[in-house]
């Protein structure tokens, strides 16, 4: 059994759902590279509506239906595990906005080993 409690760090990727990383959705290779490197876990968020540097809209709204809506890539887990996959993520994203901060982790558990 897994157990991670205490100090840890938060990324959080803000991408658009239409980038891409060799071909394949970018957070889908996020997710993919993250779970290869041994992390605890990942999750992508669907927003319905954003804008980035650009200041272009992404929505979600009838009106103005969007194919790149924004999308975040939370992953948490010890500092050191983190720190080592931010330069991997950080090359991978080519447009956007990564950001790393601290956390309490009360409580993370998991079966499987």
């Amino acid at each position: 059994m897994t157990k991670i409690e205490g100090e840890g760090k938060r990324i959080r990727l803000y991408i658009g759902e239409s980038d891409t990383w060799h071909g394949k959705p970018l957070y889908q290779a996020i997710v993919e590279r993250v779970r290869e490197e041994g992390l605890a876990g990942a999750t992508v968020i669907r927003g319905i509506e954003g804008f980035g540097a650009d200041s272009h809209l992404h929505t979600s709204r009838i009106l103005r239906l969007s194919e790149d809506l924004p999308v975040v890539v939370e992953i948490v887990d010890t500092p050191e595990r983190i720190d080592r996959v931010v330069p991997m993520l950080d090359e991978m994203v080519a447009e956007g906005l990564l950001t790393v901060d601290r956390v309490e982790i009360v409580s993370y558990r998991s079966s499987a080993d």
